[in-house]
C-alpha cells in the first residue's frame, strides 16, 4: 500500500495536541474574577501563539528569498 499524505489515519505532528490546546471548561462554577483570569491566560497564549507564527513564516521567507536566487 502507497503512502497517502491526506489519509486521516496517519498521524501528523502535534495532532494530539490538538485535543487539549483549547479544553473547555465549565464557567458556571467560576467568579467573574477567575473567568477573567482565564480570558486573559488565553489572550497571553494568543500572542504567543502568533508571535511564534511570524517567527516561522520570516524565517521560511528568509530561506525562500536565499534558495531562489
Amino acid at each position: 500500500m502507497a503512502f497517502d499524505p491526506e489519509d486521516e489515519r496517519v498521524a501528523r505532528p502535534g495532532a494530539a495536541l490538538k485535543a487539549h490546546l483549547i479544553a473547555p471548561a465549565p464557567l458556571d462554577n467560576l467568579s467573574v474574577e477567575d473567568i477573567e483570569a482565564r480570558i486573559e491566560s488565553a489572550r497571553a497564549e494568543i500572542a504567543r501563539c502568533e508571535d511564534a507564527i511570524a517567527k516561522k513564516k520570516a524565517s521560511r521567507s528568509a530561506a525562500d528569498a536565499f534558495f531562489k536566487r
